[in-house]
């Protein structure tokens, strides 16, 4: 006489393994920085410019905190590109100044507009 009790096979739960899975996915879309990087160019000349007649021939370009100045006229970031290629008509190179409250970031997006043009030649000075 067999008193035992047939033995059922139980399911493998897999709730906690979906849970495991939820929380790895969660802690790296949260500590995943989805920012795209990208590089600028730069080549620097072993001698020190100076800035004297020269100046007549180049355009100056100053960059600010919040905003853009060619050649004494305020710019929005949009009119750069525009605004360069009719200057460019009659001047030689650009000459970027940077003021002291403007961030890294902003240098680099205007010069990345900048270098989209065409035959760009740029002077990076730290003020005009």
């Amino acid at each position: 006489m067999n008193l035992r009790r047939p033995t059922r096979r139980r399911r493998a739960s897999i709730t906690s393994l979906i849970d495991v899975i939820f929380l790895l996915l969660l802690f790296f879309m949260l500590t995943s920085s989805f920012t795209r990087f990208s590089e600028i160019e730069l080549t620097a000349s072993g001698e020190t410019a100076a800035v004297t007649t020269a100046d007549a021939v180049l355009i100056r370009l100053e960059i600010l905190e919040n905003g853009v100045v060619l050649d004494g006229a305020a710019l929005a970031d949009d009119q750069i590109a525009p605004a360069l290629m009719l200057e460019r008509k009659a001047r030689t190179g650009i000459l970027v100044g940077v003021a002291q409250e403007a961030t890294t970031q902003r240098l680099v997006d205007i010069l990345s507009i900048i270098g989209a043009l065409p035959g760009s030649e740029i002077q990076l000075v730290e003020a005009l």
